[in-house]
């Protein structure tokens, strides 16, 4: 068994991020803002150090859980949002601005909601 306290605290920390994202996401009308204005270029680089975190978190909730939590919602691609903490930690001046509007704009909603969900649940 886990430590149950722990994954509440680290999922609540993923939860702050994901609305700290959605906070700093509320400005961009499109992919081309964060390439295109200095403040759009810093939106960029404070979302994407909060998508680090958030991968880097739900990584290591698989492994004090043993795999076994996460892969109980399927509604989340959790090897997606994991790896997209890999793919802008390793490529990060090859990112591709497109790409993170999308996870912003399709993704991140219902990765907040489903971490909600499963706080709620180990509650």
């Amino acid at each position: 068994m886990y430590d149950k306290s722990l994954v509440v605290e680290l999922l609540q920390q993923i939860s702050n991020a994901t609305e700290v994202v959605s906070i700093r996401f509320e400005i961009v009308e499109t992919s081309d803002f964060f390439l295109d204005t200095p403040e759009g270029m810093e939106k960029l680089d404070s979302i994407c150090m909060q998508l680090i975190a958030i991968g880097e978190t739900l990584k290591n909730i698989d492994k004090i859980t043993d795999k076994e939590l996460l892969k109980q919602y399927p509604e989340v691609d959790w090897k997606g949002a994991k790896g997209i903490r890999d793919i802008i930690s390793h490529h990060y001046f090859d990112l591709d601005a497109q790409e993170i509007y999308y996870v912003c704009d399709e993704k991140l909603p219902n990765l907040q909601i489903t971490i909600n969900k499963i706080l709620s649940d180990l509650r």
